[in-house]
């Protein structure tokens, strides 16, 4: 099996331990364990005490019946039987497209987007055809265009809802003209929702809009909890027990640790929401006027997701730009030629507040020195 090198994680691998003022990830800044008990008004102390009496056996292998319970949740109409844990989105994302492709399949993905949701389907030997998002809707790949490219052959469809590197999100009226479009060819829908909105509003996953949608998520974003590794599938019955098979080829357990951890988080989760909620919009706030006094800088505003696409009005390559800035400045981004969109760059506004304002700063003094 033949794949591409994964652009951005081997940009991030190289270089992100070097960064003194890290602007690139996509993530709300992370949590540690006490951190995330102080929110939930609970002891660190006795946390910790109970994860160190857990027998570390291999534990539930698809997760504990108090994880699927807290993600089902989540959802509107999910049952913890349609819940199966994963070593991240990551994990969810390849466990999906690895039991449904097959050479010859006809795949669509948005692009740019998670480069698995692309080159993991091509190296499975199916035709990927790129169904491009657009700056001038607000970084939303068009339906037109989508219904020019949709066939009686077209297996999947893959979306990243809210968008990385964008953070554009379809809304529920987007959605459910998206499932019609799917619904006239049979094709399945993969959603991988790890980003999260913090508008006042609620966006429904694929899941409980279609009997074909598979949505995936995991605690590394919205819930800034990276460092924990868990993911997991939502499926209608039948999907997830087809998963099911194909999970024991790929995985046994997430592991007793993070399994707790995981469920505790998600228990929690309005603290961590809350957090991140306020985290979010001040951080936007900041990024906004800092755009707004830039000459060579361009921005669709993301809606209170916690990844930004920046343009930079530059003359020189994005990625040697990038490089520079790292190097004089210890400001890192993610420059666009990772995401095959070169003049842009992903700025990970959601990162601690006072990392933000000094990587800005900074940022902005390089870029006057590079007129």
């Amino acid at each position: 099996m033949q794949i591409k090198e994964f652009g951005v994680e081997d940009w991030l691998n190289q270089w992100e331990k070097q960064a003194k003022w890290d602007i690139a990830g996509s993530s709300v800044a992370s949590l540690s364990l006490e951190e995330l008990a102080t929110l939930a008004g609970d002891s660190y102390e006795q946390i910790s005490q109970d994860l160190c009496r857990s027998l570390l056996n291999y534990g539930w292998i698809e997760g504990s019946p108090d994880f699927k319970e807290a993600v089902s949740q989540l959802y509107e109409t999910v049952c913890p039987e349609q819940i199966l844990q994963t070593n991240g989105a990551t994990g969810a994302n390849f466990l999906v497209l690895y039991s449904l492709l097959e050479p010859g399949d006809h795949v669509i993905s948005m692009y740019p987007t998670y480069q698995q949701l692309v080159d993991i389907p091509h190296s499975l030997g199916a035709h990927v055809q790129l169904w491009p998002i657009r700056e001038e809707k607000g970084w939303l790949p068009d339906l037109a265009d989508l219904r020019q490219m949709v066939t009686e052959k077209t297996k999947m469809i893959c979306i990243n809802n809210a968008n990385n590197p964008t953070g554009a999100f379809m809304d529920r009226a987007y959605l459910e003209e998206l499932v019609s479009i799917a619904e006239e060819v049979g094709a399945y829908i993969l959603a991988d929702e790890v980003y999260q909105t913090f508008e006042d509003q609620a966006f429904p996953a694929i899941v409980d809009l279609y009997e074909k949608g598979i949505s995936t998520n995991s605690l590394s974003k919205t819930y800034s909890l990276p460092g924990i590794r868990v993911g997991w599938i939502a499926a209608n019955r039948e999907l997830s027990d087809y998963f099911r098979k194909y999970r024991d080829y790929t995985m046994i357990s997430a592991g007793v640790i993070d399994d707790a951890l995981a469920t505790y988080a998600l228990q929690q989760r309005e603290h961590i929401l809350e957090r991140n909620r306020q985290l979010v919009r001040r951080n936007l706030a900041i990024l906004e006027k800092w755009v707004a006094e830039q000459d060579q800088v361009d921005l669709v505003l993301p809606r209170q997701v916690s990844t930004s696409f920046i343009r930079l009005r530059i003359d020189r390559p994005t990625e040697e730009f990038c490089l520079a800035l790292l190097e004089e400045e210890g400001v890192l981004l993610v420059p666009g030629e990772r995401f095959d969109m070169p003049g842009y760059a992903r700025l990970g506004y959601c990162c601690k507040t006072e990392v933000l304002v000094e990587g800005l700063e900074r940022l902005a003094r390089f870029l006057g020195s590079n007129k």
